[in-house]
């Protein structure tokens, strides 16, 4: 595994990624060397998951009526944020074939060129921001939710552009096999995360607001931070990063290209996921509270996942960058099956721990508690479920990117969400009348039926993607 310390130079492609030899000469992946690169990433996804826990955490001691209203407008925001800020995910993608292909100064470039496409579409997020009510309008919410997932939506969705522009830069670091420095920099966003969460919402009052102004401070914090050490003395040395700063219409094109079908396809999932939420929270305070729960106690199977897949990443885009085709298949083959073993493992225990974790994320106090602690413990099970073929989805998206295949994941992922998922959700949840639209079948199953849809369509779209990348259509592709 190619490495880069900060006191010296950075070795030009002396070998492929994470391949070992045995004493017959055959070639076998390295696994020590995965983790080496796993493990902090994974770590990494771990801080990640405290922060959406502590934040979970501060908005559920307001009330279970705030974790609705957040848990109603929190994936959308996501939403806008890879919608428009799909070149940041290219970053990784490019750093890492860069870097494999010898070409650091390239690495360097696509921070630069991320930067300046998050300073263009900066308006597009206040306008996204300032679009909120109309934007909530026709999902029928309770007024009095409406009203506080607004002002989390707002203060949210305007400072986003501090968040995208931090993901791209820990993007560089992720490619060049430096996954420690991202690790530094997250945890301290997660600690600041934290002191500022207490000070928004408790010290000051701000509530659900307090919640956004906190993450969006914390992420301003680590943007700082993580500019600071793409600038230190061992990167201007080995990847040219105080030259490459100039915006060359090229390269934001191609990065463009690349980035813009990544954004988009985990928009698209983001959004079906969103939509889901907002169907929850109109069958129930309860069931939309519960859902969002659940959703953010997942993401401690989840997160480690997309540690691992990031891996992926970084692994089969230098192999590609070294030139090596094959290798990058068979690397990535391990990693997806170690992503899914590893989350399929977790979401059982995470079921059997629910009646002991659940609590923590309610108000003693809170006549709704209750009811809601008891249905988000049926949903973990059904979560349990689909966490396998959840470790397919992002095992193999992530090692699609690394490989720059872009469009047919993203064409993959809409046509899964939009024509399994939202109808198969909308039909099962809704009782005949109650639901958004009437030309759909509406069964009336509730919470049950909406979850069952989300089982149906994790392991459709884990397939899909996973025989996508086992096809190797992708080893044709050229960036």
């Amino acid at each position: 595994m190619q490495t880069l310390t900060e006191q010296s130079h950075v070795p030009v492609s002396p070998g492929l990624p994470a391949r070992r030899f045995d004493a017959y000469g055959r070639a076998h992946v390295d696994l020590r060397a995965v983790a080496a690169l796993a493990l902090p990433l994974l770590a990494n996804s771990a801080v990640q998951t405290v922060l959406n826990l502590t934040d979970l955490w501060y908005i559920a001691h307001i009330s279970t009526r705030a974790v609705a209203a957040v848990g109603a407008v929190n994936w959308l925001v996501l939403v806008v944020v890879l919608a428009l800020s799909g070149v940041g995910m290219a970053v990784q993608t490019l750093s890492a074939q860069a870097f494999g292909a010898g070409r650091r100064a390239r690495a360097g470039q696509a921070v630069w060129t991320m930067l300046w496409a998050t300073l263009c579409v900066t308006p597009l997020f206040v306008l996204a921001a300032l679009a909120g009510h109309a934007l909530l309008a026709p999902f029928g919410l309770d007024p009095g939710i409406r009203d506080l997932a607004l002002e989390f939506w707002v203060r949210r969705v305007a400072g986003a552009p501090l968040g995208a522009a931090l993901w791209g830069v820990l993007g560089f670091f992720n490619g060049i096999g430096r996954p420690r420095a991202t690790l530094q920099v997250s945890a301290l966003v997660a600690l600041a995360n934290a002191v500022l969460n207490a000070l928004f919402i408790f010290d000051l009052h701000w509530g659900v607001a307090g919640s956004a102004w906190a993450s969006n401070a914390a992420q301003g914090i680590g943007l700082a931070l993580a500019l600071a050490r793409f600038l230190r003395a061992p990167y201007r040395r080995s990847f040219r990063t105080h030259l490459t700063y100039r915006l060359r219409p090229r390269a934001l094109l191609e990065q463009l290209r690349l980035g813009l079908p990544m954004g988009l396809t985990y928009a698209s999932d983001l959004l079906a996921i969103s939509l889901f939420l907002l169907m929850q929270v109109r069958l129930s305070t309860v069931d939309g509270a519960a859902s969002q729960i659940v959703f953010v106690i997942t993401s401690i199977a989840y997160m480690p996942g997309i540690g691992i897949a990031l891996a992926g990443t970084t692994l089969v885009g230098q192999s590609i960058g070294a030139g090596d085709r094959r290798w990058a298949m068979r690397l990535g083959t391990s990693v997806i099956v170690l992503a899914a073993v590893c989350m399929g493992g977790i979401g059982v225990l995470l079921a059997f721990a629910g009646p002991w974790v659940l609590p923590f994320w309610a108000r003693s106090d809170d006549p709704q508690a209750p009811a809601m602690l008891a249905r988000a413990a049926q949903i973990l099970w059904l979560a349990a479920a689909y966490q396998f073929f959840d470790g397919l989805n992002v095992g193999s998206a992530l090692c699609l990117r690394g490989a720059g295949d872009a469009t047919v994941p993203a064409l993959l992922v809409l046509a899964c969400s939009s024509l399994v998922f939202m109808p198969v959700a909308h039909a099962l949840s809704f009782a005949p009348g109650a639901g958004w639209v009437t030309f759909l079948p509406q069964l009336g199953w509730g919470w049950l039926g909406g979850w069952l849809a989300v089982i149906l369509y994790i392991m459709v779209l884990g397939s899909a993607l996973f025989v996508r990348w086992r096809s190797g259509a992708w080893q044709r592709i050229q960036i």
